[in-house]
């Protein structure tokens, strides 16, 4: 696999971990009331939204591939 594609995967990691986020977030604000299931999600949806930033800044960061 070439480099190019190897980075396409991984942006493409990256953007479902956001997405995985927002419907989280949603769930977690809007669908849930026990406040141990809302504090668990929330960490789950941030957690992945930092990962997935991270991603996406490292294959943003990195330039293009030759």
């Amino acid at each position: 696999m070439s480099p190019s594609m190897l980075k396409m995967w991984i942006s493409f990691a990256g953007m479902g971990l956001m997405i995985i986020s927002i419907f989280s977030i949603y769930l977690s604000r809007y669908k849930f009331t026990n406040g141990i299931i809302k504090g668990v999600t929330a960490l789950f949806a941030y957690l992945c939204m930092i990962v997935g930033g991270l991603i996406v800044a490292y294959v943003v960061l990195s330039g293009p591939t030759r």
